[in-house]
């Protein structure tokens, strides 16, 4: 079993400070990107969904940071389902906001069809989570949501219209993939710094990109209908 660092600051036991720190790190930019989306005042479906997405998961990312390992000794197991299931409802959103991206090219009856596969998918992936309390439901939710429905929709899209902001979260995608491969491979840096903490930052920027790739949306279309 890995050790676990600590540090005490001011005398309060910090578990893991690093992973902690780059957990927060993400935190505080899904945040900031969560605002940012807010001040602009955009009332399309999709720049909720992504304004969603950032809040759910600075609110996931800044508890599996402080439950999840910083103090994870004052709470029992059962304290990561919190995290666990925000973090699910925001792959859900940003699912989401793919999906009504694709309004620029697809008609509604296709967009309201992968609206209601989605609420599904989520649907069996939240009950197998809660049941088996187990977190590879989480892990392989999260691939299949960004691999697989944002990636292909947005894929679609940019080779459709060669637009900026599939672009971006195409990249973005990419920067998942390889926090993924990070945490599944558990290739880590530095006791100190390890596959966790990498992965964090690889997160960070793959929210950078989403939010480049979201304040870049532009909903007109032809095939566009309100």
């Amino acid at each position: 079993m890995e050790e676990i660092n600590t540090i005490f600051l001011f005398g309060i036991k910090i578990d893991e400070p690093v992973v902690t720190l780059t957990d927060l790190l993400v935190s505080v930019l899904c945040f900031i990107f969560a605002y940012k989306i807010h001040r602009k005042n955009k009332t399309e479906k999709v720049f909720i969904y992504f304004k969603l997405y950032f809040l759910l998961m600075g609110i996931a990312t800044a508890f599996g940071g402080l439950i999840g390992h910083a103090f994870l000794y004052h709470f029992n197991f059962y304290w990561k389902l919190p995290g666990w299931i925000t973090s699910m409802f925001s792959i859900m959103f940003v699912e989401r906001a793919a999906i009504e991206h694709t309004r620029i090219q697809l008609s509604n009856k296709i967009v309201q069809l992968l609206s209601i596969l989605n609420i599904v998918e989520f649907l069996i992936f939240l009950t197998l989570t809660v049941v088996t309390l187990n977190f590879f439901y989480v892990e392989f939710h999260s691939g299949y949501g960004l691999m697989f429905i944002v990636l292909s929709l947005e894929g679609f899209l940019y080779l459709k219209t060669r637009n900026k902001s599939s672009k971006f979260i195409l990249i973005g995608v990419l920067f998942a993939a390889i926090a993924a491969l990070v945490f599944m491979n558990q290739l880590s840096i530095h006791q100190w710094f390890n596959y966790l903490s990498v992965s964090h930052i690889l997160m960070a920027a793959a929210a950078w990109f989403f939010y480049l790739g979201a304040i870049n949306i532009i909903m007109e279309s032809s095939r566009l209908k309100n």
